[in-house]
């Protein structure tokens, strides 16, 4: 398009501003499109706000990544005219440009550079030091605590062998695509779990959400470690604390491991066997550690226990330490945590096999039985354990990629991490069940016997097998210190999610700081230990289970719901998948498409509906005081932890649609867009999302 009264000049981005310079008069060449049209004279050019509109009539395909354009339509900032002077030039960000008099703006196609990812967002963001940061932190978190405790007694209930076929179905179909969809979304927009709902704004309640759920959980999964701590240094004696029955916190209920499983023990005047009575294991767990025989429940709690709490300080201590300088520290932290599992699982293994009673263990496992398939409480066990192990809609995927290159290759990380996670769900099964085979025969019993889930199978169960072992105290050593591994990558996570999230959405307020990052981490840290305090009281197994059970069950399903059904259906699968494109150098296929658009958030969907209908009140049963029924306002108040994470997502929908002006229609329109599309809605263009197009489109 030929014109007269051209004048070529330079775009650069330099600092806060984007300034653009006269080089030259005259025609600007055949080969430039218009990118915007601005009827005002030069004067008004100077002193007026500046836009360079789509550069095509079609707007998609101008889009980049992260809801921009490829033009410079991301930056909404004033632009300096700086007559007679060319800036100097920037190898992948520069563009030529021509500015007619008359204020229309044109680009020389040729001219115009892919903005490398760092000039792209416009700012520096830390990154980690070495992709494999990355890999080791996002496994880090997947795997954990629940691998080993909870994967091989459901694997075991619902039919062995036979489980394997709806916990992969539920993986393939469910879980991977939707933790795939979070670690490109984050490190597309490099955004944490708030700031990068600026996709869809009116879900940026989602972000809250997810962040407020981990921070939750925080409270009670550092307890755990806190546990775990304190058998790691209770083991360092010759003989093991929870062998003997002649401690101060044991009763003449106390069956010693030492004993045959044929003797008798008299308690009060009952006769005792070693199935009627309490194990010294039991013993030490509940009232050698928890105190938990001087609370009556959870309205009587007590006061701290100070072992505890200088444990629980340690713990976040760690975590302080891990996190204060950002994924530069964490990222070095998990070449350990993340890997010394496997290394000690192998070990445990091996040493496992060589037991007597190892292998009946191991075939229990194993061996499929293929009718429990029909019963539908194990596809709903397998989607619960498959979706919750890797970890998706903590915020923490999101988090962790946001740190990652612009270009790096996140789908085969993901691919790797559900490869790893399940690898290591079915690995610990064999370590688990080769032990519990082990106690079995010991105690002349069956195996349902000594199969348990939970805190009961890695802090009574194990050590119990573990201190008949020659050598236990290093046996002991060997296995907190993998507990220990095994959750502190995933509390690193779940808080760098929390810290990430926030310390995005007021960066401007942090970046004022020099030590900003580390104040706030030391707050968010001190203040989940003085919450975290009331799971380590005499009664704090009744608050530490009402938050397992509620601060992260049925909250953190809807949160991924919304979240699946805000990238797949408002940002839209078509603008998403470009996305993808522009970041690893393919599209998404088909199967990928339709699970982000249809399966994934049914299959979410239905978990959140089962897990509210099939819904039962709290009981805990413990060996001191038996089944113990939660009272009504217990209950209560764990609806209402999982509510206030829930209620988050409608109130800042509805608190958007308030604070954005306009129509009623344009109002919605804004909030259901990119905000890199702002602008054209502004503008008066058509609105993408008003389209049955952009609905149906896959």
């Amino acid at each position: 398009m030929a014109s007269t009264g051209i004048s070529l000049i330079s775009y650069s981005k330099k600092g806060p501003h984007d300034e653009v310079s006269i080089i030259t008069g005259g025609a600007a060449p055949e080969n430039v499109q218009i990118v915007g049209v601005e009827n005002k004279g030069m004067d008004e050019v100077n002193h007026n706000e500046k836009r360079l509109l789509s550069d095509s009539d079609d707007p998609e395909s101008n889009r980049d990544g992260g809801g921009r354009t490829n033009d410079s339509s991301q930056y909404d900032e004033r632009y300096k005219m700086m007559p007679n002077h060319r800036m100097s030039p920037r190898k992948d960000s520069d563009m030529e440009v021509y500015l007619q008099s008359n204020g229309t703006v044109v680009s020389d196609v040729r001219k115009e550079k892919e903005l490398d990812d760092e000039e792209f967002r416009g700012e520096e963001r830390e990154t980690w030091g070495k992709k494999i940061d990355f890999l080791l932190s996002i496994i880090g978190f997947a795997v954990d605590l629940a691998n080993v405790w909870r994967f091989p007694y459901l694997c075991y209930r619902n039919g062995g062998g036979a489980f394997l076929i709806p916990y992969f179905l539920m993986l393939l179909f469910g879980a991977l695509p939707l933790f795939y969809m979070e670690v490109c979304l984050g490190q597309f927009n490099r955004e944490g779990p708030v700031t990068v709902w600026k996709v869809v704004p009116i879900f940026t309640g989602v972000g809250w959400a997810v962040c407020l759920i981990a921070y939750y959980v925080a409270f009670f999964y550092n307890v755990i470690l806190a546990w775990s701590l304190y058998y790691l240094v209770g083991s360092f004696t010759s003989v093991l604390p929870w062998t003997t029955c002649g401690n101060d916190w044991n009763d003449c209920q106390c069956w010693d491991s030492s004993q045959n499983a044929t003797d008798v023990i008299t308690c009060n005047n009952v006769t005792l066997n070693v199935t009627t009575s309490q194990t010294s294991a039991t013993q030490y767990f509940e009232r050698g550690m928890l105190g938990i025989e001087r609370s009556t429940g959870i309205d009587d709690l007590g006061e701290p226990r100070w072992q505890l709490v200088l444990c629980l300080l340690a713990v976040f201590l760690i975590l302080y330490f891990a996190l204060w300088k950002g994924v530069k520290t964490s990222g070095k932290v998990v070449w350990v945590t993340a890997t010394l599992p496997y290394i000690i699982l192998l070990i445990l293994l091996i040493r496992g096999l060589l037991l007597p009673g190892s292998v009946e263990g191991i075939t229990y496992f194993i061996v499929p039985k293929v009718e429990r398939l029909a019963d539908p409480q194990v596809w709903n066990d397998a989607a619960i354990q498959v979706f919750f192990s890797v970890g998706a809609g903590f915020g923490v995927h999101l988090a962790y990629a946001s740190y990652n290159k612009f270009h790096n290759n996140c789908y085969r990380d993901c691919l790797i991490t559900a490869g790893v996670n399940s690898f290591t769900s079915i690995f610990s099964g064999f370590v688990v069940f080769s032990y519990l085979g082990y106690m079995a025969f010991k105690k002349n019993t069956d195996i349902e016997k000594v199969a348990v889930d939970g805190p009961g199978l890695v802090f009574i169960v194990y050590p119990e097998a573990i201190a008949t072992l020659p050598g236990s105290t290093g046996w002991s050593i060997i296995f907190f210190l993998m507990l220990m591994a095994l959750g502190l990558d995933s509390a690193m996570g779940g808080m760098e999610s929390v810290l990430t999230g926030v310390k995005d959405y007021y960066r401007h307020f942090f970046s004022k700081f020099k030590y900003g990052r580390e104040f706030f981490t030391f707050v968010i840290i001190f203040f989940a230990f003085g919450i975290a305090l009331i799971n380590i009281t005499y009664g704090g197994m009744y608050p530490f289970t009402l938050l397992e059970q509620f601060s992260a069950g049925t909250s953190l399903l809807f949160a991924v719901f919304t979240e699946a059904v805000a990238v797949a259906w408002f940002y839209g699968i078509d603008q998403f998948c470009k996305d993808v494109k522009k970041m690893l150098g393919f599209t998404p296929g088909i199967y990928w498409r339709i699970c982000w658009k249809f399966i994934s958030p049914i299959f979410v969907l239905v978990i959140v509906v089962s897990s509210i209908i099939t819904y039962r009140p709290i009981v805990v049963e413990t060996a001191t005081h038996g089944p113990y029924p939660y009272p009504d306002w217990a209950n209560a108040v764990g609806w209402c932890i999982a509510g206030s994470s829930m209620i988050l997502v409608p109130v800042v929908a509805v608190w958007k649609m308030l604070v954005t002006k306009g129509t009623f229609k344009r109002r919605l329109a804004l909030c259901i867009s990119p905000e890199s599309e702002h602008a054209d809605i502004k503008a008066g263009k058509p609105v993408k999302r008003f389209t049955l197009r952009h609905w149906v489109s896959i």
